[in-house]
């Protein structure tokens, strides 16, 4: 029976694995996390590497964990689903790891064999790339991140014996953990168009890998990018035969369980999120149709942020990833854009302040977490200065935040950060201020990204929040004030991605393979996203016209800065000369 059926969402995202069993009404029955090993080089701030054994083992340990504590049997658990960060996993054809470790480790048989998506290393490999004008550019923003898959692929070919590259396959790291679980080595759309330059329509581009000098690639009919064209599926179909019967002795469940094409872990958030209606007014909203959702923009925001939104036509955005075609809904548009750094530069901004001890001190004595006591330094500061609120206190501190490049709208890796407005303060008042100032940022960079896709076409009203950031209500009403709209937050802002992956897996279990039927596989989808998808909290607008002011005020501050840094470039650029 229905109330019987389970399916397990498994998440990896940037330090942890976490597996949830969710039953049929998308109510979670248990959950459980586990850490992931990263490894950083001490000489290289660029390089970020994980390994896929030392993930595997925590996705065992999760699941095995969410069957024990809800006492279910395997046999009720009817799919299950996987998202990943988009990270290069690499194997040789027996799946063995083949390390990505530069030096002599670099294509040997070795535990490192993950580079992760923050990882910087292929900044000139990129540059090629986008010195060739390809088709496949357009579909990327116009410009191709460092962070994608090609990129780093390249990368190991120029770093790796030419016998030892060829003996390797390449994943998005979603696709490897699918391969992990069935043998079966098909792809997902989602990996292979969001992160490896196939192109929708018309699928590998060979003119492309061969301008690149990746011309084995079209030789061996692209077998280590998983096979020719065709051999790819949307979200949530069903890979191979099941899981294997090593992979199910792994995961404590049954060989032969459903599982379903993989996405990446902002496209979890987009699938756990949207669907839902929200309370307003004590009041829900109407039940959502399938239309409602391209208006709806997906927010998944932990380490770095990811802004999904879909579309039943291509949109085309400077800066900004896509149009991918069929990533989740087939015959149906996705575009993405990024912050690459926002929960990790919140994280920084405070742990590098000289007041940090004190603010620790401060929070262990109120029994309390260091967001509220910055928060209330804030209120204590307000009151003081006699100003209607923080933005107004900070008005003359200006913060531009991508301290670790631009990934959307500008896509330029070089970009940096910076702070206007420094006095000789070093005290946790100031601390305060400069946790403000970023947070304001973060959100005026958010409305770049919206008002550069609603400028090309799309047409967003509300944000729809997942992850850790969603936690923090000062961000979130800075979102809903500085972008005009209203945000929706999930029941439980850390569940909504991993509950995205367990949709998949009902997917897996419920859709008909090879359904020519287009729309009513997409009104199945979305019936299962609704049927799924908790209630979700509404965030509105709430800016007086006097702050609202000073958020246009900054906004323009924030466009100018970009400016301004370009050009500083240029200058410095020609001097070097």
């Amino acid at each position: 029976m229905l109330s019987d059926a389970y399916y397990i969402g498994i998440d990896v995202g940037t330090g942890s694995a976490r597996a949830a069993l969710v039953k049929h009404d998308g109510t979670i029955a248990a959950s459980s996390t586990q850490d992931t090993k990263t490894w950083r080089d001490p000489k290289d701030h660029r390089i970020f590497e994980q390994s896929t054994a030392d993930i595997w083992n925590a996705i065992g340990k999760t699941v095995k964990a969410v069957l024990a504590e809800a006492k279910v049997s395997p046999s009720d658990v009817k799919g299950l689903g996987f998202d990943a960060t988009c990270s290069l996993a690499v194997s040789d054809f027996e799946g063995n790891p083949i390390s990505v470790t530069k030096g002599d480790q670099v294509g040997q048989v070795g535990e490192r064999n993950i580079i992760l998506w923050a990882d910087h290393r292929a900044e000139e490999e990129a540059d090629l790339i986008n010195s060739t004008g390809n088709v496949v550019l357009d579909y990327v923003g116009g410009v191709m991140s460092l962070e994608m898959e090609i990129p780093k692929t390249l990368w190991l070919k120029h770093n790796m014996k030419p016998e030892l590259f060829a003996r390797c396959q390449f994943f998005d790291l979603p696709d490897f953990l699918t391969y992990r679980a069935t043998g079966d080595n098909l792809r997902s759309t989602c990996s292979v168009t969001c992160k490896c330059s196939y192109v929708p329509n018309s699928g590998w581009q060979p003119e492309f890998f061969q301008k690149i000098d990746l011309e084995e690639f079209v030789q061996n009919e692209y077998k280590q990018l998983g096979g020719a064209n065709g051999h790819v599926a949307t979200a949530g179909m069903p890979v191979g035969k099941g899981l294997s019967k090593q992979a199910a002795e792994e995961l404590g469940l049954l060989e032969g369980t459903p599982v379903g094409s993989a996405v990446i872990d902002a496209y979890a958030g987009w699938l756990g999120t949207v669907a839902a209606r929200y309370n307003g007014g004590n009041k829900l909203s109407e039940m959502p149709g399938l239309d409602e959702a391209r208006h709806r923009l997906a927010a998944c925001a932990g380490t770095s942020t990811c802004h999904i939104v879909q579309s039943p036509q291509g949109v085309f955005v400077n800066g900004v990833w896509g149009p991918y075609k069929d990533p989740v809904f087939p015959g149906w548009w996705m575009n993405e854009g990024g912050q690459s750094s926002t929960g990790q530069l919140i994280d920084f901004m405070i742990k590098t302040h000289p007041a940090y001890n004190q603010l620790k001190e401060i929070a262990e004595e109120r029994k309390t977490n260091i967001h509220t006591v910055l928060h209330d330094e804030l209120e204590k500061l307000r009151q003081e200065a006699q100003v209607e609120s923080f933005t107004e206190l900070t008005k003359d501190m200006h913060m531009y935040p991508d301290l670790h490049g631009n990934r959307s709208p500008i896509a330029d890796p070089r970009m940096r950060g910076s702070i206007v407005g420094l006095a000789l303060d070093d005290s946790l008042s100031d601390l305060a201020r400069k946790f403000n100032i970023t947070m304001e940022a973060i959100a005026l960079q958010t409305r770049h990204i919206v008002d550069e896709m609603n400028d090309k076409g799309h047409a967003i009203n509300a944000i729809y929040m997942s992850g850790g950031q969603a936690k923090n209500t000062a961000l979130m009403q800075l979102f809903a004030d500085t972008c005009s709209m209203p945000v929706v937050l999930p029941q439980n802002s850390g569940a909504a991605v991993v509950l995205g992956a367990a949709m998949l897996g009902r997917f897996a279990a419920e859709l008909q393979p090879g359904n020519k039927d287009e729309k009513a596989d997409c009104e199945a989808r979305w019936k299962i996203m609704v049927d799924m998808t908790p209630p979700g909290a509404l965030v509105a607008p709430a800016a007086s016209p006097r702050e609202k002011k000073f958020l246009e005020a900054k906004y323009k501050i924030f466009r100018e800065s970009i400016d301004i840094q370009k050009r500083w470039r240029v200058q410095m650029e020609e001097a070097a000369k």
